[in-house]
C-alpha cells in the first residue's frame, strides 16, 4: 500500500488525546483497531450479469444509488462509524460511486482510491457475460474452485486475488492503529478477508460467502489477533432509506450458486450440451464479480 495513499485519507488536524495516533501508547491503540469494510451497492454488471472490470465497470444501478443511500442515511442517524480516522475505496466506479454518497456522514475524512482493493482483476474476460465466459473457457469460477487458475488470460487467480485483498486491508490496519479505518470495496474483498483472517483451508474452498450489497462487515484488530464484529450487517435495507418502515425491494436474493449446488451426477443439465452447461455456469456464477 503507498505510503501517500494512506496518508491521503487522513483527516487534518493535530491528532486528539487517545484517537489511536501515532503517540498514542496507552489510548485506544490498547483497543485494537476497527476495520469496516462496505460491500458498494448494487451495480450494472451485478444486474446484467456480466463481469464487470476496470474497462467495463459502469457504475450503481437506481438500486444500488438507493442501497448506498440507506446506509447514508443509517450512519447519519446512528453516529455508528464517527471518528474514522481514514476512507478508502477501489478504483472501481461502483466502489466511488458508492464511497461519494457515504462520505457526508462520514463527517470530513477525505477517501483515497487503490487498485489494491478492487474484485479479482479480469483480464481478457473483462465485459463478459457469465454465458459467454462459460461458453468461451468450457468451466465455471466460483470462488475458491481451481484457486491457482487465472480468471482468464491476464487476469487474477482466486489464490493470488485472495492474497493481493488482505494483504491490502493488513497494510492499512498496520498504518492506523487503534483508529477506525472504513473501505467501501467488493463482495471478492470481504471474502477474502473472512478467508484470510479466520484462517479457511483452500482459500475458502468450503464455504459460499455473499454479503448483502451496501452492508458492513467490522473487524478488530488487537495484537495479532482478528476478531470479527459483524459480518454483511444490512439492516437498513430492512428499514428502507428512512430507517422507518421494511423496503423489501433494496434486499437482494442470493444467486444459486450460494444456496445450492447440485452434484454434476445429479444435473440434467450436463446432459443437455453446452448451451445448457453455459447457462447453469452462468447462473452459478452470477454476482461472484462485485
Amino acid at each position: 500500500m503507498d505510503s501517500a495513499l494512506v496518508a491521503a485519507s487522513v483527516t487534518g488536524g493535530a491528532e486528539r488525546p487517545g484517537d489511536g495516533g501515532p503517540d498514542d501508547a496507552t489510548g485506544s491503540a490498547r483497543l485494537g483497531t476497527r476495520l469496516v469494510i462496505v460491500r458498494h451497492g448494487e451495480a450494472v454488471c451485478n444486474a446484467q450479469e456480466y463481469i464487470g472490470g476496470h474497462a467495463s465497470c459502469r457504475g450503481l444501478t437506481k438500486r444500488g444509488v438507493r442501497q448506498a443511500e440507506a446506509l447514508a442515511s443509517r450512519l447519519a442517524r446512528t453516529r455508528e462509524l464517527d471518528g474514522a480516522v481514514a476512507f478508502y475505496t477501489s478504483v472501481l466506479p461502483r466502489a466511488i460511486e458508492t464511497a461519494e454518497i457515504l462520505a457526508p456522514a462520514l463527517g470530513g475524512v477525505r477517501f483515497a482510491e487503490s487498485c489494491s482493493l478492487c474484485e479479482r482483476h479480469a483480464g481478457e474476460a473483462d465485459g463478459l457475460t457469465w454465458s459467454q465466459y462459460s461458453e468461451r473457457y468450457q468451466r465455471r469460477s466460483l470462488p475458491g474452485d481451481d484457486p491457482d487458475t487465472p480468471l482468464a488470460p491476464g487476469g487474477e487467480s482466486w489464490a493470488g486475488f485472495v492474497d493481493r485483498a488482505s494483504s491490502a486491508l493488513v497494510a492499512l490496519v498496520d498504518a492506523h492503529p487503534g483508529g477506525l479505518v472504513v473501505v467501501v470495496a467488493h463482495g471478492g474483498v470481504i471474502d477474502s478477508s473472512m478467508i484470510s483472517f479466520l484462517g479457511l483451508d483452500g482459500h475458502g474452498s468450503a464455504v459460499r460467502l455473499h454479503p448483502e450489497h451496501a452492508s458492513l462487515t467490522e473487524w478488530q484488530h488487537i495484537g495479532s489477533k482478528w476478531r470479527l464484529v459483524r459480518y454483511s450487517d444490512s439492516a437498513h435495507l430492512l428499514a428502507g432509506e428512512d430507517g422507518a418502515g421494511r423496503d423489501a425491494e433494496l434486499l437482494s436474493t442470493p444467486p444459486p450458486w450460494v444456496v445450492a449446488e447440485p452434484h454434476p451426477d445429479a444435473d440434467p443439465a450436463a446432459a443437455r450440451g453446452p448451451r445448457s452447461a453455459a447457462r447453469r455456469g452462468r447462473t452459478e456464477a452470477r454476482g461472484q464479480q462485485a
